[in-house]
């Protein structure tokens, strides 16, 4: 009977399973799953960025749009109502509306280097475009659509508007006591620079990181 046994065999065991060594094959499943595992969580956070970074994007174009409408609609309205009358009063002499050509930069300065200025603010379109795809921060979209929107509406004025084509003169019409007149474009370009060197002290990066140095 055991010599039976002997020639037989015994049945497979937990213990007789290998004393402890791993099957054939185990090991490499259980390496294979857990490549799985950090594959699928990269893909969920690729996943997942995308969709940020789109949204970022949309707020970026959002707010350079109302920007440049309301600096389109507001110099339609100068041109039309105001040029060639009096200056309208809002606060006494501290804040008037007075409609003026400038053939110079915001607030007036440099009239001798309006094609300069005019291939500026076209090449800040551009940069801004081309920052637009590693955007994934909500202050910068703010900031960069406010340069954006502010630049578009100088540039239209410096294209159709007279002398001529990248020579044409922009409409400004905010005139403050005791300092140069400017427009919404103007004011849309100060706010996003300021808003951007404030998010730069921050250390706050237009990808969404924060560095200290």
């Amino acid at each position: 009977m055991a010599e039976a046994e002997r020639i037989i065999g015994t049945p497979d065991t937990p213990d007789a399973a290998g004393n402890g060594q791993d099957r054939p094959g185990e090991s490499g499943t259980d390496d294979t799953a857990a490549a799985a595992g950090a594959s699928g969580t990269d893909e969920s956070e690729a996943t997942a960025t995308r969709p940020r970074g789109r949204r970022r994007i949309a707020v970026l174009f959002a707010v350079a749009t109302f920007a440049y409408a309301l600096d389109l609609i507001s110099k339609m309205i100068v041109v039309a109502k105001l040029e060639h009358h009096p200056p309208i009063e809002i606060i006494g002499d501290w804040l008037k509306f007075e409609a003026i050509r400038n053939a110079g930069a915001a607030f007036g300065f440099g009239e001798a280097f309006t094609v300069i200025f005019t291939m500026i603010a076209a090449a800040v379109i551009v940069v801004i475009a081309r920052l637009a795809r590693k955007l994934y921060s909500l202050p910068w979209a703010i900031a960069l659509g406010l340069l954006l929107g502010g630049a578009l509406g100088n540039l239209t004025d410096r294209i159709f508007r007279a002398p001529g084509v990248f020579e044409g003169a922009v409409v400004d019409f905010i005139a403050p006591k005791h300092f140069a007149v400017f427009n919404l474009a103007d004011s849309a370009i100060v706010c996003g620079g300021i808003l951007i060197v404030l998010l730069s002290f921050k250390g706050l990066d237009p990808d969404g990181t924060v560095h200290k140095d």
